[in-house]
């Protein structure tokens, strides 16, 4: 038998031979398996005209996707787990809204699954962040409400567990302008007071954030909406900083563009020692269901995350790197 591969940049299928919708998403590893969770995105891409600043085109929302899989290589697709609201326009599920980057994370004390999203309106102005949850990793979730932690807009959003169960938003805001790092209650469903505001005006979004070795890491993109930029990555003692800002993470073939890409999440690899995988979205705004995921292994260079372009690669890079 082959042995399975990623492959970056190309077309990914789950186990029934369909291409995977999980666009913008998280990992959670619960109980030995990883459940990935994504933006479906199943339907015909159509731009916005009446927003003129930048070149948006949306989806209608179908909901959040999950897949299973024990090895990382072969994804079963367990359904959308949070659905649309197709009879309320009002409602923050409803197709004509915005949902995207989901983040789960597993409450220790409550038992529950809890969902983080960038909820918003078709205009991109609501700037919230919404939360579900369910028992169950694959769902169904339940949909809680949205709102604007401590008031402030809420865009470009990840969800970070530490070691000790604290769980912290991270968020961009001030109309991107300026990240908040913000810690959750207890039950992690909602937000205490912020707690930093990182990248004053550097205008960086799409956050991925992990910790090794008891510094925290976090990878960030421009904002130049659909189109790719440079990545840039920053290092820490603590979640509240202060961040030391480092150079462009990746390495490699248009590593200048985050490998034509945008950061969605790092996770660390089970059974391997110093072992993490960077995700991004490569978007392909014209025809948004088709656009697709590059996932690379990270290396270190003392605490710098080093990202390098591989057309082709399997978990063996974590036994010989």
């Amino acid at each position: 038998m082959t042995q399975p591969t990623f492959k970056p940049g190309q077309i990914w299928l789950d186990t029934a031979g369909k291409p995977i919708q999980a666009h913008g998403g998280g990992i959670l590893f619960d109980k030995g398996t990883y459940y990935w969770y994504g933006e479906n995105r199943e339907t015909p891409t159509r731009k916005i005209h009446e927003i003129a600043d930048w070149d948006c085109k949306r989806t209608d929302v179908i909901g959040i996707s999950c897949y299973s899989s024990p090895d990382l290589y072969h994804w079963k697709n367990e359904g959308v787990v949070l659905t649309t609201i197709p009879d309320d326009p009002a409602h923050d599920l409803h197709p004509s809204k915005v949902v995207e980057r989901p983040k789960v994370i597993y409450n220790d004390s409550t038992g529950k699954y809890v969902m983080w999203l960038h909820i918003d309106t078709w205009d991109y102005k609501y700037a919230a962040t919404g939360v579900a949850i369910s028992d169950n990793p694959t769902g169904p979730f339940r949909y809680l409400g949205s709102f604007k932690p401590n008031g402030a807009d809420s865009r470009d959003m990840t969800v970070f567990k530490d070691s000790r169960g604290e769980a912290y938003l991270f968020h961009s805001s001030e109309w991107n302008k300026t990240m908040y790092v913000t810690p959750l209650a207890d039950d992690y469903l909602s937000t205490g007071k912020t707690l930093a505001r990182i990248f004053i005006d550097q205008s960086r979004e799409a956050p991925a954030v992990f910790k090794r070795n008891g510094k925290y890491h976090i990878i960030t993109s421009g904002c130049t909406g659909w189109d790719p930029n440079q990545a840039q990555s920053a290092v820490a003692d603590a979640v509240t900083g202060p961040w030391e800002t480092q150079e462009n993470p990746c390495r490699g073939k248009d590593a200048a563009i985050t490998f034509y890409a945008q950061s969605t999440f790092v996770f660390p690899v089970a059974g391997y020692k110093d072992a993490y995988i960077f995700m991004a979205d490569i978007w392909n705004k014209d025809d948004l269901e088709n656009s697709r995921y590059v996932w690379l292994p990270v290396r270190f260079e003392g605490d710098s995350p080093v990202i390098e372009w591989r057309d082709e690669w399997d978990l063996s890079v974590f036994n010989s790197d």
